[in-house]
């Protein structure tokens, strides 16, 4: 849900202004301070206009997960603003981030190219994972999709797939817990149709 939080945090991260807003949306200039100030709510049609100019649909690619490949970079070498953005059909929260699956080891659901949003922070302990598919990074620096499974010990555990050997015995340094997946497909169509969009506004 797009509300009064997240446009003031989107104006305060791009340094526009309450006016340029104003304008992308086709409204007077008070309006904006209206719905910060709770006196008004968005409209339905108001979403995508407040979403593209405060560039509220992007989301930093972090890197690439591995599902059944060697990733690179190392996660220490991703610099802090990511290795570029991805524009999603939806608004983003700020404590998310985005991977890009390399591999084919989780076929069917999960296909190379295709792009996972997860929580910067794991919000959960190790164990309410277990059983579940998620992002995890291994005190090694390896970066994984997988589904969690118990190990021998609380402190390991072991990485499972579709069509790949299990990684037995490991521990994790992270779990970021999956929000959202985007299909490689659905992502070449919002990029195709994006470009046009933009093409069509220079003619």
């Amino acid at each position: 849900m797009l509300d009064a939080t997240m446009i003031e945090r989107g104006l305060k991260r791009s340094g526009k202004s309450k006016g340029g807003l104003a304008a992308a949306m086709g409204v007077r200039p008070g309006a904006v301070s209206e719905i910060l100030g709770g006196e008004r709510l968005v409209k339905a049609s108001e979403i995508v206009p407040i979403m593209e100019y405060l560039e509220l649909n992007l989301a930093p690619i972090m890197g690439r997960v591995g599902a059944g490949a060697v990733i690179e970079p190392d996660y220490e070498q991703v610099p802090p603003e990511g290795l570029g953005d991805i524009t999603l059909p939806l608004t983003i929260m700020e404590e998310t981030v985005a991977f890009e699956v390399t591999g084919d080891s989780m076929l069917p659901k999960y296909e190379d190219g295709d792009v996972i949003v997860v929580y910067k922070e794991q919000r959960f302990p190790l164990s309410s994972f277990y059983g579940e598919e998620a992002v995890v990074r291994l005190k090694t620096g390896e970066r994984y999709l997988k589904t969690i499974e118990r190990g021998k010990s609380p402190s390991v555990v072991n990485l499972t797939s579709f069509n790949a050997k299990p990684i037995v015995g490991v521990k994790l340094e992270w779990v970021g817990e999956i929000c959202l997946s985007m299909p490689k497909g659905q992502l070449e169509r919002l990029r195709s149709k994006s470009a046009k969009a933009r093409k069509g506004k220079g003619k």
